[in-house]
């Protein structure tokens, strides 16, 4: 047996329950996209210094395999479709606001790339805004998306954003973007 099936040489893949489509389809640029983002999380789980981090996205990556098999499984498939809980988006918005409120964490727009590990959480975060934007494609499409999905998505590009912060705080790293002198809002969610 090999991973290598040759099944896909002819341009298709199969979808959970063994349906066949275009590896050109939308939901494949969706669930594909994810795959990316569960792999730039790796990176930067592999990088991170803060262990608190890196268990929070390991337990992540794990969710979004989830989140990928929800929008992988066609309603006609006889697997079920995989729930995306609101607990799941829950314990994201509750991440957020347990970051948001360390001193000094919102003071401005940054800029990414002042440290190694806070910068693979800020390619991640917009490998994940890539990924939300797809799934509202799908979505205004007419392909029926759990609403979970795109709030577990949505949530999730914030934390990321808070993750890089949280890392160059500690790593007393200033990615400030302004000086401080021009004016503007102080900072920016994560897009």
């Amino acid at each position: 047996m090999s991973i290598a099936t040759m099944r896909g040489d002819g341009g298709q893949t199969g979808l959970s329950g063994g349906i066949r489509v275009s590896k050109s389809s939308p939901r494949v640029e969706s669930f594909g996209t994810l795959d990316e983002l569960i792999s730039m999380m790796g990176l930067a789980r592999a990088i991170c210094p803060n262990e608190e981090l890196k268990a929070a996205t390991k337990r992540i990556q794990k969710e979004l395999f989830k989140v990928a098999s929800a929008i992988s499984t066609p309603p006609e498939s006889p697997k079920g479709i995989p729930v995306v809980e609101d607990a799941m988006v829950d314990a994201l918005t509750a991440h957020v606001h347990a970051i948001e409120a360390i001193p000094g964490m919102l003071d401005d727009w940054t800029l990414p790339g002042e440290d190694a590990a806070s910068a693979t959480f800020d390619v991640a975060r917009t490998i994940c805004r890539r990924a939300e934007r797809l799934v509202v494609g799908l979505i205004e499409g007419g392909l029926v998306v759990q609403p979970n999905v795109v709030r577990y998505l949505n949530r999730l590009s914030d934390l990321l954003w808070l993750f890089g912060r949280q890392i160059e705080k500690e790593a007393g790293k200033d990615a400030r973007l302004r000086d401080g002198s021009t004016p503007g809002p102080k900072w920016s969610r994560a897009w």
